[in-house]
């Protein structure tokens, strides 16, 4: 069965990003680029990995979930409407619709659960869930590793790994710490 895998940059005070979804703090510069890079082969915009050369095949993921904030990022440039045109993409957009150019993207109101369910059923290679917060805590029972590039620096406010999540607590183990020099630590882990 696929693995749903939550891979994102976080703050060492746990959020994706600011209040209105800034990611500008997160490092994209220094030596942990090349092997996260590298492990997470394909997790770099088509259109940016095709400008600087960067390889999206042969990557973990053939699959990836956006909620609509996440995808939102992107669509004041066209060249983004499908962001990650490598993979299957999916975005929940609670009855939205994606912009010109987007066809590539599967928009969907869908229940999560249901859906990742589903898709953790197809055979294929695994799947990312890219972001949000909000979506994370929708899908946080069915995501069983979590990929965690933790920067160094605090945010004070913003959007939470998982979003606004009541208290749940589930134990996880972990499998893999890398620190670099750029400060910024990949830290995995699967449930336990």
């Amino acid at each position: 069965m696929r693995t749903l895998t939550y891979y994102v940059a976080v703050s060492l005070d746990g959020f994706i990003a600011g209040p209105a979804g800034e990611f500008d703090a997160f490092l994209a510069e220094g030596d942990h680029m090349q092997a996260i890079g590298e492990q997470f082969r394909g997790t770099v915009p088509t259109v940016l990995a095709d400008a600087v050369g960067i390889p999206v095949q042969d990557g973990p993921f053939d699959t990836v979930l956006m909620g609509w904030n996440t995808y939102a990022v992107g669509m004041p440039d066209q060249h983004l409407a499908s962001p990650y045109a490598h993979l299957r993409q999916v975005v929940f957009t609670h009855g939205r619709q994606g912009p010109e150019g987007s066809q590539d993207v599967l928009f969907t109101d869908r229940d999560p659960v249901q859906l990742v369910r589903e898709l953790k059923k197809e055979d294929g290679k695994d799947i990312w869930l890219c972001g949000g917060g909000s979506l994370a805590a929708a899908l946080a029972g069915e995501i069983g590793r979590l990929a965690l590039k933790i920067n160094p620096v605090t945010f004070g406010s913003g959007i939470r790994l998982f979003g606004d999540r009541s208290y749940q607590p589930q134990p996880w183990r972990s499998t893999s710490v890398q620190a670099f020099e750029s400060g910024v630590t990949l830290v995995q882990y699967e449930r336990a």
